[in-house]
């Protein structure tokens, strides 16, 4: 009798301890699983976030870029006795407008240069007395300065903007424009004597403004500073890009 409750209770005992393997194993295949799908609902919705960031990017830059040829080409429209040499600027610009803005990122480098060639087309507008002053101090030897780690364009409004307020016939009026790039920062500083003239409003005007927000907050996060105030009658804005941060970034979102 004793030896059949005890080969019961041994029986009890296997069943339950097979019962509690089995449940475990069910629980953990349950985690497992639950932690797969996990991982993969992140993946997708990462996939996701940067499609919209992707068509948010295209959907600005497909307004930026008719937007600025044109101011381009009322330029060089209004300044007939200068074609030849502006034609030249805007054949460097629209090869990177067509080419290189294409691309998701381009070099300091090659964004700088385009900058200059803007400017040049933008200095026809102005009075041989009016003061534009440009520089720029650049550490070549940085190795951030042509990797393609800066959206393009991005340097736009904030020197349209100088030109647009600025009373490009005044004597006494100015605009100053100061690119860097050292430390693997790309900074921009422009500044301008702001116009007593009001500046004609035009339909859809402040698309750049906008976008340059927009675009610096969608690619930079926090790795970016945009400053923009007002000293007297003297308008300044400051970009500071940290390329090596936002590089980081990009390294570990992968």
């Amino acid at each position: 009798m004793k030896q059949d409750i005890v080969f019961i209770m041994l029986i009890v005992a296997i069943v339950i301890i097979a019962v509690l393997v089995a449940v475990i194993g069910y629980l953990l295949m349950r985690f497992r699983s639950a932690e797969q799908n996990k991982n993969i609902i992140q993946t997708k919705f990462t996939e996701l976030e940067n499609k919209v960031d992707s068509l948010q990017l295209e959907s600005l830059e497909s307004r930026l870029n008719p937007h600025l040829f044109k101011n381009v080409l009322n330029s060089i429209q209004s300044h007939a006795y200068q074609t030849y040499f502006a034609l030249d600027k805007l054949a460097n610009v629209l090869d990177y407008i067509l080419y290189e803005a294409r691309n998701r990122f381009v070099t300091p480098q090659e964004e700088i240069e385009f900058a200059l060639n803007l400017i040049e087309i933008n200095k026809i507008k102005v009075s041989p007395l009016f003061e534009l002053k440009v520089k720029s101090k650049i550490d070549e030897e940085d190795p951030l300065f042509t990797q393609r780690l800066l959206a393009p364009l991005i340097s736009i409004d904030l020197i349209e903007n100088a030109f647009k307020h600025a009373d490009l016939q005044s004597a006494d009026a100015f605009i100053s424009i100061v690119f860097e790039f050292k430390d693997s920062t790309f900074s921009l500083t422009v500044s301008n004597k702001i116009s007593g003239k009001a500046p004609l409003r035009k339909e859809k005007s402040g698309i750049g403004a906008e976008t340059l927000e927009q675009r610096l907050k969608l690619i930079y996060k926090n790795h970016y500073r945009l400053d923009r105030f007002t000293e007297e009658d003297v308008f300044i804005a400051h970009l500071k890009i940290n390329l090596l941060e936002h590089k980081a970034q990009m390294l570990t979102a992968r």
